[in-house]
């Protein structure tokens, strides 16, 4: 007690000075837990953390259930985030193609802005420097990539390289993944760097490993949390602390990489991505505006990277996988091979017209395992109607494309791995509507073009040397293994020269 009377301990004046804030922030939250009007309906979440956990496995298999009981546009709840499911083909052409522009954006969520700052191409907000960017990709693809006759022979040789350090195992079991990653990423540095790295590259190899490390935690209930309670950024541990380490260290090497490949450089005379980036850099030097920049050039390098090497690796590997897995699928493709090509040339990109089988098979494997699920993220760009519901302005969109290939108003027996759904009467291929792996509308995939070609070559070439079974007693695990993409768990199989 004192003259005056009794008086608040310090620690009590402290303590409400915290809790306060904290409530205030905590009431702001569950605010922000409510849908806006005329919103899609949902499944209930939990208090705070909304459906987060339904996500943390299988979330394409959680979205595709709900939407048998909300409809194919519904909403999900991420932490205080509304956010809105596309299920189906016919919600995601309503939505992707017929309202285009509107749901072209990026929703701003905590983890694009600490890893790209809304930047480069892939992240980028639906504006000038998605245009600006997306622009460039295309045209280099196109004038160093699959616009130019030469590179075909350039995959071709890569493939070469690729299925003699196959051989070099003798038919013995091996685990392909190593290789496969290396092979197909080399494709994409012809095209960004205009070199290939050799298969034992270490420092190259490591980039990748962190690359496909990032890929499983992107989707972990951590960065989920991360997003819906930036604070956690604070604790020293979890899941996003470690992307976050990683993503700091790919930056460090990109840099280091895109210094290497810039030596020597004539401006206005490119030679691959980095000195057609450069030059573009150069000419908005005056342009206060310009979206070009050193952070930007890092980040779409390292985006392009990721999007041609994690995507065709993991269609590959799943296709060796069901080659050993159906024998019969297997020796119908060889036979095709043999019939087409013989075996004393590598296929070549053309050929595949005479080639439906194969081209079937490849457009299941791309079908039946959903090698990007929930692709990135989309926003809407300003408010609109789809069905009834509003969506207010930068509402975050999943585009859920799993839901879309196992939509059984357009494929039947979707759950069955069968080629011959492409295939019609007289065994000739025929295109599906509902086939979407790489995405609709304006953020579709830029490098779609050079991952068809890649498939076809790098996979027609090695079954054309190659018959591939698994080991004595080796049973597959066939479920996917969960990140932004799904790639088949580690599995050996053994390549015997034919």
């Amino acid at each position: 007690m004192s003259a005056g009377g009794w008086c608040p301990p310090v620690w009590g004046v402290a303590a409400a000075a915290l809790l306060l804030p904290l409530l205030v922030l905590l009431v702001r939250h569950v605010m922000r837990q409510r849908r806006p009007p005329g919103f899609p309906p949902g499944p209930p979440g939990l208090p705070l953390i909304g459906n987060i956990l339904a996500l943390a496995r299988d979330p394409h298999v959680y979205m595709r259930k709900q939407s048998a009981v909300h409809g194919q546009i519904f909403s999900l709840d991420l932490g205080g985030i509304p956010a809105v499911v596309l299920n189906g083909y016919d919600a995601l052409k309503e939505c992707l193609v017929r309202q285009s522009d509107v749901f072209a954006d990026r929703p701003s969520l905590p983890l694009f802005l600490k890893l790209t700052k809304m930047g480069g191409l892939l992240n980028a907000k639906y504006g000038r420097c998605w245009t600006e960017h997306r622009k460039l990709a295309v045209s280099t693809f196109r004038n160093f990539g699959y616009g130019q006759k030469a590179f075909e022979s350039r995959i071709c040789e890569e493939a070469s390289f690729f299925l003699d350090a196959v051989d070099t195992y003798k038919g013995k079991a091996l685990d392909l993944k190593h290789l496969t990653t290396i092979a197909v990423s080399n494709v994409s540095n012809l095209v960004l760097f205009g070199e290939r790295f050799r298969y034992d590259d270490g420092d190259f190899l490591h980039m990748i490993e962190i690359f496909s490390q990032n890929i499983e935690l992107a989707t972990s209930a951590w960065v989920f949390l991360y997003n819906a309670f930036p604070l956690i950024g604070l604790l020293p541990f979890g899941g996003h602390q470690q992307l976050f380490r990683n993503a700091h260290q790919v930056y460090r090497f990109l840099l280091q990489i895109i210094q290497r490949f810039s030596e020597n450089r004539k401006p206005h005379s490119p030679r691959h991505f980095i000195d057609a980036y450069l030059d573009e850099m150069e000419r908005g030097a005056d342009d206060p505006d310009s979206t070009y920049s050193t952070d930007n050039l890092v980040f779409s390098v390292g985006e392009l990277i990721i999007a041609g090497t994690e995507t065709t690796t993991n269609v590959l590997r799943w296709a060796v996988l069901f080659m050993a897995l159906y024998p019969n699928i297997q020796a119908q493709v060889q036979k095709e091979i043999d019939l087409v090509v013989g075996p004393n040339r590598p296929p070549a990109f053309e050929e595949r017209a005479s080639m439906p089988y194969t081209e079937a098979v490849l457009h299941e494997v791309l079908r039946f395992c959903n090698i990007a699920p929930l692709g990135i993220f989309h926003a809407t760009s300003r408010d609109t109607v789809v069905r009834g519901y509003s969506l207010p302005e930068g509402t975050t969109v999943i585009t859920n494309l799993y839901s879309v290939h196992f939509d059984e108003k357009y494929w039947r027996d979707p759950d069955i791995f069968y080629p011959e759904r492409f295939l019609d009467a007289a065994g000739q291929f025929v295109k599906k509507e509902a086939f979407v792996p790489f995405s609709l509308g304006r953020r579709h995939c830029p490098g779609e073009q050079l991952a068809r070609m890649e498939l076809f070559l790098f996979f027609s070439a090695l079954l054309q040397r190659f018959h591939l079974h698994f080991p004595h007693g080796f049973i597959p695990n066939l479920k996917p293994k969960l990140g932004m993409t799904l790639q088949p768990y580690p599995y050996l199989i053994c390549a015997e020269r034919r």
